[in-house]
């Protein structure tokens, strides 16, 4: 079913409702940003990858990419290896396996709540947003797209 939405502007744009079982073969997904914070009491970020988590697919996945030029704009004293080495860590515990270490026998979806958690860390997840896909793989290359690089 599609609905017309006026948005403020005046623009119309056309939504499309999903009802259980008219999924068209797509799936509900999560994801999350995860942001680089080089002064935690500046509070000033960029973005340097992306973590989706698929429950009916069985999939969590995550994508970096560290524009170091942006990250020393913010600070030039940024620990770069720290982080990208922080970046590295959050991928391997996303692929599973012994690179996983303590987390390589927990399912993907406890993999991803225990990456969303909140921290204060110099690498922070943002808040969770949901979305619908068929292949949640291609669709964190294409977040990471969007939103990073």
């Amino acid at each position: 079913m599609s609905r017309h939405h006026i948005h403020m502007a005046g623009h119309v744009v056309e939504r499309h409702i999903t009802r259980a079982g008219q999924g068209g073969e797509r799936d509900v997904f999560e994801y999350a940003l995860l942001r680089v914070v080089p002064r935690v009491e500046r509070g000033e970020c960029i973005n340097a990858g992306v973590l989706v988590y698929c429950r009916a697919q069985a999939y969590v996945g995550a994508r970096t990419h560290l524009d170091e030029a942006r990250l020393l704009a913010l600070d030039p004293d940024a620990d770069v290896a720290g982080i990208r080495a922080a970046l590295s860590a959050v991928e391997r515990v996303c692929g599973g396996g012994a690179a996983a270490g303590q987390a390589a026998g927990d399912d993907p979806g406890r993999r991803f709540r225990w990456l969303v958690a909140p921290r204060s860390a110099a690498v922070q997840p943002g808040p969770v947003h949901t979305g619908l896909t068929a292949d949640p793989a291609a669709e964190t290359e294409r977040l990471l797209g969007l939103l990073v690089r």
